[in-house]
This record gives structure tokens, C-alpha cells and sequence, in this order.
């Protein structure tokens, strides 16, 4: 048995959604429910002064193969969008209301594969209205909602208070006070939670 762990996640990031998927398994497995922290890659990278793979072609030509790897090792359906990078302030934005009207894991589920596994390009107001249309929202008030003052203010707090704690990017796990950066970490996540 293991304990639950909170995941801090973008779905500006391609690890993220390797993770996201390897975490649904984990959760059917050992039936528990993982706790998902929207926060702001961007911002976080900003806070710790770190360039963004974007802007270091050579590490973004590696990103790619990467994540196709471990897609691979991992059996998880996975086509690097080519609208990347993606910008994902209203996505996270969003992600608060979905929290706050109880729906955040369906909207993580559908965003997530629709970036990552259908390459869509979520940054198209058109196309994101139909994924929200789709999920039975209506786009018109949900997007006014995550326009909202409060929700901006919650959503960078939520970021500051990540960094505050030494996160610096997505994916990041916290489990028993202990921060695992990357994807490549859940193995070391998952022991700890078995403590």
C-alpha cells in the first residue's frame, strides 16, 4: 500500500503527461487518488531564473526524442505537439475553476491527451471552445470565470507558494516533505510513499 503524493504539473510540459498517465495507473492499482497542484511552469521558470527548453534548440531537438522513448518504455499513446511550446496560463487558469466545480480530473484527462496525444492546438480559442463544448461546458462562462481576478491571483500564488517550497518545474512530486523532481523520479516517489 502506498500513500497518496501531491503532483505538481503544467500541461505545458510533455513530461507532465508522461507522468499524468503513469500516475492513473498507479492510482488504479493501489486505489488511491494522487493530489494534482496546478501551478505555472513558466512562472516557476521565471522564479529560478531558468531559460525555458524553447529557447535552447538543441535541448528541445533531445526533449523530443526523449519523451518518445519514454512513451515507449511506457506504452503511453504520445505525439509531441507541433504547436509546442505551448502556452499554458489559461489552460492552468481553467484548471482552477475545473477544481473549484469539482470536474478537475476529467478536465486534466481531456487537456492533457488533447495536447499530448491528439496534437491539438489548445491556444486556438476555437478549438479549445469545442474540447470545453465536448466536456458539456459551457466556454463562454467558463472562460469568463477563469478571467476572474481571484482565479489570476490563485493561480499565481499557488506558483509562488511551489517555489517557495524549492520547486523550480513540472513534473514535481512532494511526498513526506521530500521534493522529486521530473518524470523520471515516480520510481523514487513511489518508494518514499510506501514509508
Amino acid at each position: 500500500m502506498i500513500k497518496p503524493f501531491d503532483f505538481y504539473f503544467d500541461f505545458a510540459s510533455p513530461y507532465a503527461f508522461l507522468a499524468h498517465k503513469q500516475i492513473r495507473n498507479i492510482e488504479n492499482e493501489n486505489s488511491i487518488k494522487i493530489i494534482y497542484k496546478p501551478v505555472l511552469l513558466g512562472g516557476l521558470l521565471k522564479s529560478a531564473g531558468i531559460k525555458p527548453i524553447a529557447d535552447i534548440p538543441i535541448k528541445g531537438k533531445h526533449m523530443i526524442k526523449d519523451c518518445k522513448l519514454l512513451a515507449e518504455k511506457y506504452n503511453i499513446d504520445f505525439k509531441f505537439n507541433s504547436y509546442f511550446p505551448i502556452q499554458s496560463l489559461n489552460l492552468m487558469r481553467c484548471s482552477l475553476i475545473a477544481e473549484k466545480k469539482d470536474f478537475l480530473q476529467n478536465f486534466i484527462n481531456k487537456v492533457f491527451d488533447s495536447i499530448w496525444k491528439d496534437g491539438l492546438n489548445l491556444n486556438d480559442k476555437v478549438i479549445f471552445e469545442k474540447l470545453l463544448k465536448n466536456m458539456d461546458i459551457n466556454p463562454e462562462v467558463f472562460l469568463k470565470d477563469s478571467l476572474d481576478e481571484i482565479n489570476k491571483n490563485d493561480l499565481k500564488k499557488r506558483t509562488d507558494e511551489a517555489y517557495n517550497i524549492g520547486i523550480f518545474g513540472t513534473p514535481t512530486f512532494v511526498i513526506n516533505n521530500k521534493i522529486f523532481w521530473g518524470q523520471d523520479r515516480l520510481e523514487f516517489v513511489l518508494n518514499e510513499a510506501k514509508k
